[in-house]
């Protein structure tokens, strides 16, 4: 209040010849924090090089919708809004009304004796006022004289001008309409400062229900018949009801810093979707869905150099209904290429045609032709393609640096017929022991993989990677994955990625779109080193900003196309046992199970 004190004081400020200069009293408070100078212009008033202009709304269209306003109120852009609400008499209202419905019942009486065609608009409004005025004689709605005002900040007249027109474009889709207070700039921003005072006096008559749809502050409501539980809805303690699969999408992405609770929710959202018939598939890193896999009677294949588990990279894709045999082998080539440039750390033009070429070969050394029955025929192995690789010209460097993967200490993964079987409703892959320069190429076979089986058969699916920034640190690997979650819509397939760091995530040339294209969004608890990003990328506003910054374990943002909610991550008691990550209540959980064992083994024992 005091800056506003002192910058009504210069607005109104008279000069006197009577008063002390600058040097002749002491700088007050005031002083420092007021503009050296205004200047009041016709549209806008000049803060020192900061504008500002006052806007006004004029105009309503008959019905008001609930939250029309909010799109402002959640505009990125500074915007101060104020409403006064004058109340009016009811007595003086209800004699206005009834002269002028004693007008309009004239009116159609007269038409209907001269033979005209009824008009609408007239009996229209003669309904209304006739409704109003039984509301206002029984005390269900009151009458007021309602202004709403904007003031709009920039650094420049452009700027002033563009969020003008952005407003603009809010309100009057919505038959709502707003004007500048030209040469009353001075009154529009005394009236949109905290001081109460009404100066502009723009009022439109308006009775309790339209006016009750002014108030700005309304929350998204995700509750819906179909879908599974994501969460408590903070803003009004709705529930977060939702089917992924409704969406023109299915993909979701999770962002949150370690510990905030990001797969906790995925785990939870796993358990749920299972009750709904939904097969999920999940890339694990680090092992955590282990137990989760257990307790679900899924499957958990652990991934490594030492494991029994293999994935043939060559392995023959499934053809789709909508596939052809020849486009289906092709694909399955360009995407062997793209191992290939992550297995060899990169490849130049050269290499990457020899490449290409040795894959067809190799498919051709094993009569493996596009009229071949992909679902008989045995496919190649690393070690075939290795052995054409030597047969070709040029390609002794290419053939030099595969060797390892059949010979050497990583042929016991890349060298082997697959003997997995992802038929489950529920299957984990475990790559916490893959060493950590092998991940990103396990990583893909396993995509790879997982793409080949998806296609081949329509089924509601989800497919889930845990900490997706490792494939996203390939551009082979960030460019299959966005094809996988640009595609997955088509085979029924809900792609979610999950990952703590953001910024190597959104900083990939693939980041943004795979973001783009997933429809559902959940941000937990995050970093103050990712969050500038994060605002940018999702127009956060300052409350949300700190909302994400500050949140709890299992809070966070919940984007569900173009809406939000604040959403609170609950688990019941058993499905908390089963999901839980937290180091001190796993090894509680253990202790109990080992207890209850030993309980067992005494009992039978007896």
């Amino acid at each position: 209040m005091i800056m506003l004190d002192k910058l009504k004081e210069v607005f109104n400020k008279k000069s006197d010849s009577s008063q002390p200069s600058r040097g002749g009293h002491a700088v007050t408070l005031h002083d420092l924090i007021a503009p050296p100078s205004i200047q009041i212009n016709q549209n806008s008033i000049d803060l020192r090089g900061r504008l500002t202009r006052s806007l006004f709304v004029f105009s309503y269209p008959r019905y008001l919708s609930v939250g029309w306003l909010a799109p402002i109120i959640n505009m990125s852009r500074p915007i101060t809004i104020s409403f006064f609400f004058h109340p009016i008499e009811t007595t003086p209202v209800l004699k206005k009304l009834r002269k002028k419905t004693t007008e309009i019942q004239a009116e159609l009486m007269d038409r209907e004796e001269k033979g005209l065609v009824r008009d609408p608009e007239l009996e229209t409004a003669f309904q209304d006022i006739e409704d109003l005025r039984d509301k206002l004689r029984t005390a269900q709605e009151k009458m007021f004289q309602v202004g709403i005002y904007f003031a709009i900040s920039g650094n420049d007249e452009k700027e002033l001008r563009d969020i003008e027109v952005e407003i603009r474009s809010i309100l009057e889709s919505r038959l709502v309409y707003i004007k500048p207070a030209s040469f009353q700039q001075k009154e529009g921003f005394y009236t949109c400062a905290p001081y109460g005072m009404d100066e502009l006096m723009v009022h439109t008559p308006m009775n309790t229900s339209p006016l009750s749809s002014v108030f700005p502050f309304v929350s998204f409501d995700l509750s819906s018949n179909e879908g599974i539980l994501y969460g408590i809805n903070k803003h009004n303690n709705s529930l977060v009801l939702f089917d992924r699969f409704s969406l023109e999408n299915a993909n979701m992405v999770i962002f949150g810093k370690s510990g905030g609770g990001k797969s906790y929710a995925a785990k939870l959202e796993v358990l749920r979707l299972m009750m709904e018939g939904v097969d999920v598939l999940i890339l694990d890193p680090e092992n955590e869905y282990e137990f989760l896999s257990e307790a679900a009677d899924g499957t958990f294949i652990k991934i490594s150099l030492n494991s029994p588990n293999y994935l043939n990279p060559f392995d023959l894709p499934k053809v789709g209904v909508d596939e052809k045999p020849e486009d289906a082998l092709r694909r399955n080539t360009v995407e062997l290429v793209g191992l290939f440039r992550i297995m060899l750390g990169g490849l130049s033009p050269e290499e990457d045609a020899i490449i290409d070429q040795a894959i067809v070969e190799t498919y051709a050394a094993k009569d493996i032709t596009p009229d071949s029955d992909f679902s008989r025929v045995k496919p190649p192995l690393m070690s075939d393609f290795q052995a054409i690789l030597e047969s070709m010209e040029g390609a002794e460097s290419l053939s030099q640096r595969t060797r390892k993967f059949t010979r050497g200490s990583y042929a016991n993964f890349f060298n082997n017929y697959t003997n997995t079987d992802i038929d489950r409703h529920l299957v984990v892959f475990g790559i916490r022991d893959m060493e950590e320069e092998l991940r990103p190429m396990a990583m893909y076979i396993i995509l790879h993989h997982i793409w080949n089986e998806i296609r081949g058969e329509m089924k509601k699916r989800v497919v889930m990677i845990d900490e997706a920034w490792v494939v996203m640190q390939s551009p082979d690997g960030a460019s299959f994955l966005f094809g996988m979650a640009k595609r997955a819509r088509k085979y029924w397939l809900g792609l979610t990625t999950i990952t703590q760091d953001v910024n190597d995530f959104l900083n990939s040339p693939y980041g943004v779109p795979i973001l783009n294209n997933s429809s559902l969004q959940l941000l937990m608890k995050q970093s103050s080193a990712s969050i500038d990003i994060l605002v940018k990328t999702f127009a956060l506003t300052l409350g949300e900003k700190n909302l994400v910054l500050s949140s709890n374990v299992g809070e966070g943002l919940f984007f569900a196309g173009s809406k939000r909610v604040a959403v609170q991550v609950v688990a019941s008691y058993t499905e908390d046992q089963i999901i839980t990550s937290n180091p001190e209540e796993v090894i509680k959980i253990k202790e109990a199970q080992r207890a209850r064992k030993r309980d067992e083994f005494i009992r039978g024992r007896r």
